[in-house]
C-alpha cells in the first residue's frame, strides 16, 4: 500500500439495520487492528522443545479506535444509544486504495473530552462481534 492521507479512512455504520451505511463522524485519528489467538499444541516430543501452534484454531477478532468530531447531533445520539444499549450493528471501515472491512461490531467505549478554548471531541472503541469480510479496492 502506498502512502495515503489518514483522513481518507472512513467509518460508517448501518444505523437502522437495513443495510444502508452512513458516515457517523469526522475522525481525526483512527486505527484498525486484527488479532488472532494462538492454540499451543507443544508436547514432550516437539522438535528441539520449540513451541508448536495449531494452524487456524485460534479466535480471530478486530478492533477499531477513533477520535474526532461527530458529524451532527443525530450521529452523536446514534453512537451513544448503541453504547448504552450494547447494540451490535454492521460497520464499515473504508481504506482507500486498499479495501473495505465490513461486519458486526459493538461500541465498547465512548469518551467525550474538550478544552475550555476548543471543540468537544469524542473517542470511540469498537470490537468485532461476528464474521468480518474484506473487499479489495
Amino acid at each position: 500500500m502506498t502512502a495515503q492521507k489518514g483522513r481518507d479512512l472512513l467509518l460508517k455504520t448501518d444505523s437502522s439495520g437495513t443495510g444502508s451505511f452512513t458516515t457517523v463522524a469526522g475522525l481525526r485519528t483512527h486505527a484498525l487492528s486484527f488479532n488472532a489467538q494462538t492454540v499451543d499444541i507443544t508436547h514432550a516430543e516437539s522438535a528441539g522443545a520449540w513451541r508448536e501452534l495449531l494452524a487456524g484454531a485460534g479466535i480471530k477478532s478486530a478492533s477499531i479506535r477513533g477520535q474526532g468530531l461527530f458529524k451532527d447531533d443525530a450521529s452523536d445520539v446514534l453512537v451513544r444509544q448503541f453504547m448504552f444499549d450494547g447494540t451490535i450493528r454492521d460497520w464499515q471501515v473504508i481504506i482507500p486504495d486498499f479495501g473495505t472491512v465490513s461486519g458486526p461490531f459493538q461500541v465498547t467505549a465512548l469518551e467525550y473530552s474538550g478544552q475550555h478554548d476548543g471543540e468537544l471531541t469524542f473517542e470511540l472503541a469498537l470490537e468485532s462481534a461476528g464474521l468480518l469480510s474484506f473487499a479489495a479496492a
